[in-house]
């Protein structure tokens, strides 16, 4: 099979590397020149495990092009992915503008059956809007080609996206008749063939499926936050609270750890945009604002135990930041807890040094006036307080003793609550997590 990807983000790298990697030819469109150029060359605008060596051998291979040649990537194509990222209009709903230029330009350029496939996060219905935009467009064509419009939201996750492409929880496609379904059957048959777990519907509901699961997800870390929060008015610990709840087999253990929020574009991007699509219905999410309200506030957390333990003298103060991506594995620092710390940091008069192991030059092009530690042991040194923000691996089994000589107060503050109190408290460190 042949298949085009409009779209060279996160989705779309992701999506084109694994699909090449399966055996499908794969064209991977992009007008930017500039941003092919690059990816011809292996550079590659994201950090994902296993992914630039994925893409690189699928590249040397043949299976995987970029190309900037736009106006002929759906010539022959059988499938043609929308995976554009999202933006937002000022008022906060989704533009679909873009989604609409490329399915005008899939209308003019196709010259067989194809599939149009939308890989990007978009409100309910709006499969049903581009097809209507695409017949349009073919009613003025003298040679009509039949096509059809499906819906296959993606659930990867930042440093995971191999893994969960290729051996996913669950498959959703949402097509509108037999013709496409047989299509993408054939196109994800090696996923299949190991994974049963593919669900097949109408595409406004698999648009509402990806929503749904992102919300769920959402509602589950900020529903903990607030009780690990309240936690430490009553005198509990949210430690052995997560674990008493985790192990209710109607809960479970997962995202139910208590830390300083979540972040990312996609994940935050999708709650807030599911609020303004039932504004436009006139229908109030309540809870999922109040999901979204918790989540502000609780990215300001750490700061906010910082002030308390200087009673609110901060300014002068050498403060260290260990991790600055939302989550591990990851480069993207987008609507993570780092940025809002850093911030409050630096507006209240702070001296900040950070270190993260792959997100540093982006931190150095956002903030001039923070210091970017070598290692994580050089970014600590003269510190009146260690932050640790994002729980990479290597975070996990410091040299303490070594932590303890160079730092000019002892005190830890654990957004993620990986640290032993006991250990720490044992050496002579002032320790705080989240809910204890």
């Amino acid at each position: 099979m042949k298949i085009s990807i409009v779209g060279t983000g996160y989705v779309a790298l992701v999506t084109s590397t694994c699909f090449s990697e399966l055996g499908v030819n794969v064209t991977c469109v992009d007008p930017d020149s500039q941003k092919i150029n690059r990816l011809v060359y292996g550079a590659l605008p994201i950090y994902e495990p296993g992914l630039e060596a994925m893409m690189n051998h699928n590249v040397n291979d043949g299976r995987l092009i970029f190309s900037a040649d736009y106006e002929r990537c759906f010539d022959d194509a059988d499938v043609v992915f929308c995976a554009g990222d999202p933006t937002l209009n000022s008022d906060g709903s989704t533009d679909l503008s873009p989604i609409k230029k490329i399915a005008l330009d899939f209308a003019k350029g196709i010259k067989k059956y194809s599939v149009f496939v939308l890989k990007t996060t978009v409100p309910a219905g709006t499969a049903k809007q581009i097809k209507e935009i695409i017949a349009e467009e073919m009613n003025k064509r003298a040679d009509k080609v039949e096509f059809d419009v499906a819906s296959n939201p993606d659930f990867l996750t930042e440093g995971n996206a191999i893994k969960d492409f290729m051996k996913p929880d669950r498959i959703v496609i949402g097509v509108e008749n037999e013709r496409a379904k047989e299509v993408l059957t054939r196109l994800y048959r090696p996923i299949l063939l190991r994974n049963n777990t593919v669900i097949f519907t109408d595409t406004s509901t698999a648009e509402m499926i990806k929503y749904a699961a992102t919300c769920m997800l959402a509602t589950r870390i900020s529903l903990m936050n607030e009780i690990a929060n309240f936690c430490e008015v009553v005198g509990a610990d949210a430690n052995v609270v997560r674990h008493g709840v985790g192990t209710d087999s109607r809960i479970g253990p997962k995202y139910i750890y208590p830390g300083c929020g979540y972040g990312g574009t996609l994940f935050s991007q999708d709650i807030r945009d599911l609020i303004n699509i039932a504004d436009v219905n006139d229908f109030n999410m309540d809870v999922l604002r109040a999901v979204d309200h918790v989540n502000i506030n609780q990215k300001r957390v750490l700061f906010e135990k910082l002030y308390r333990y200087f009673g609110g003298q901060l300014k002068g103060k050498t403060v260290a930041l260990w991790g600055l991506s939302f989550k591990p594995e990851t480069d993207d620092m987008s609507e993570g807890p780092a940025i809002v710390t850093l911030d409050l940091l630096l507006k209240a008069g702070c001296k900040v040094r950070v270190y993260d192991p792959v997100t540093m030059n982006t931190a150095k092009l956002r903030w001039n006036d923070i210091y970017c530690g070598v290692d994580m042991y050089d970014a600590v040194k003269g510190a009146d307080a260690l932050l640790l923000i994002t729980e990479w691996r290597q975070f996990h089994l410091p040299a303490w003793n070594q932590i303890k000589e160079i730092m000019k107060t002892p005190l830890v503050i654990d957004g993620r609550n990986i640290y032993d109190r006991r250990e720490l408290e044992e050496m002579g460190f002032e320790y705080r997590c989240i809910g204890v």
